[in-house]
């Protein structure tokens, strides 16, 4: 009678060089197992190459432990044929049941397997000069990236790439996007804050000299409320003023502005003489 502690062996001289089925196999399950508490099927005549309650449980117990049909069928010595036909055969549901929780274990040993390769690597020669010098383990990084989209499919599967609102790439390049749109208004305000000073005092300065031209500058009617704006130079020339502190990063700028103004009086000239 087999035993369920059976399972195949390598024969390999180097074990880590075995790359069948039995380098790889699981340990068989215990006979008190749930998996083989199964209500088998029983031939009403039984013959000697009938396949008994014992092969059933030794058939499922292998495919567990290997996930491979063919060999839990050599492991008790019965064809494919015959076992295909009993997994079908009316009372024979319990069986099948147990044949496909079998394979279910089974599938998932060969993804731990395959996790396993893909991380830790499988043992790969070194070779120098036709000799080998020694082995490493190589991981597999393309059974890596497929585990990565098959275990986390919203990450890493095809879901991935449909980004959308919710999605993490989105929500991040959706962040960095208003960062960005905050910068560019910031700098185009400050811009036009500049613009608008430089403007305002070259405005000023416009008015002043066709005051002193005119000289009527010290006229009553020419007086205003003394504010920032009131700033002028030794000559009594009107000068861009600091604002405080929200609006001193743009002093700088106002002040270019006002000197490129300044510099292009002949195309400014036709508002020199107004007012």
């Amino acid at each position: 009678m087999l035993k369920l502690t059976d399972h195949p062996t390598s024969t390999r001289s180097t074990a880590r060089q075995a790359t069948s089925s039995a380098a790889h196999i699981a340990p068989l399950p215990e006979e008190d197992d749930p998996l083989l508490q199964f209500t088998p099927y029983v031939h009403k005549a039984p013959r000697a190459n009938s396949i008994t309650p014992d092969l059933q449980r030794r058939f499922v117990a292998t495919l567990s432990a290997t996930g491979i049909v063919k060999q839990a069928a050599k492991s008790i010595g019965k064809s494919l044929e015959a076992l295909y036909r009993l997994r079908h055969r009316p009372g024979a549901e319990g069986f099948s049941a147990a044949w496909d929780a079998a394979l279910d274990r089974g599938v998932q040993r060969l993804e731990d397997c395959a996790l396993e390769r893909a991380m830790v690597g499988t043992s790969t020669p070194i070779v120098s000069g036709g000799e080998i010098l020694g082995w490493w383990d190589k991981p597999d990084n393309a059974l890596l990236r497929f585990l990565l989209r098959y275990r986390l499919p919203q990450k890493y599967g095809p879901a991935s790439e449909e980004i959308g609102p919710g999605h993490p790439a989105y929500e991040e390049l959706a962040a960095l996007a208003r960062e960005e749109v905050a910068a560019i208004r910031k700098e185009a305000y400050s811009q036009v804050q500049a613009r608008a000073m430089a403007l305002h005092t070259w405005r000023r300065r416009r008015l002043w000299r066709a005051q002193q031209r005119r000289g009527d500058a010290a006229s009553p009617d020419n007086a205003t409320i003394d504010d920032a704006w009131d700033q002028d130079d030794a000559d009594g020339l009107p000068q861009i003023p600091h604002l405080g502190d929200s609006q001193n990063k743009d002093y700088e700028a106002a002040e270019k502005i006002l000197e490129q103004m300044e510099h292009d009086q002949p195309k400014l000239s036709g508002l020199e003489g107004a007012g």
